[in-house]
């Protein structure tokens, strides 16, 4: 049984009918896939600041965290890792150009058209958030049996 459930945020970085992605660079199975910034929350840290710091991290942009949107939010478990819960937030506004900050984990960024996005290659745990933003559905679940 889990004894625990990490937390992690997602922006969503839309400008205009675009949402920028990110192609993972890692030694396991989602190796080339495409992902949202995004990361784990730290220890003390609210979701709204962990989401202001992943953005900077990751993309270099600057976010206030009264400019974060609430969109989606996805109770995941399975593929052998830590149930976790995810917050996606879209930002209405940034200050600054994104650029890839962390090469080491990611061989690029790229936008993309929200209505074409490269479906087969999204990592399915944020293809979840991005359905839901679309669709206007704020909860999901995957990876959980039915019962």
């Amino acid at each position: 049984m889990t004894d625990r459930h990490l937390v992690d945020v997602h922006i969503l970085l839309v400008r205009g009918r675009e949402v920028l992605l990110s192609r993972r660079r890692s030694a396991d199975e989602f190796d080339g896939l495409w992902h949202l910034p995004a990361g784990k929350l730290e220890a003390g840290e609210s979701a709204t600041a962990g989401a202001v710091r992943e953005a900077y991290e990751e993309v270099g942009v600057v976010i206030d965290p009264a400019d974060l949107r609430h969109v989606h939010t996805a109770h995941v478990v399975g593929s052998g890792r830590e149930a976790r819960l995810g917050v996606f937030f879209e930002a209405l506004r940034w200050r600054g150009e994104p650029i890839n900050r962390e090469p080491d984990k990611s061989y690029g960024l790229q936008w993309f058209p929200l209505d074409a996005l490269p479906d087969d290659s999204i990592i399915g745990y944020p293809a979840a958030g991005l359905r839901g933003y679309l669709s206007g559905v704020t909860y999901s679940e995957r990876g959980w049996s039915r019962r």
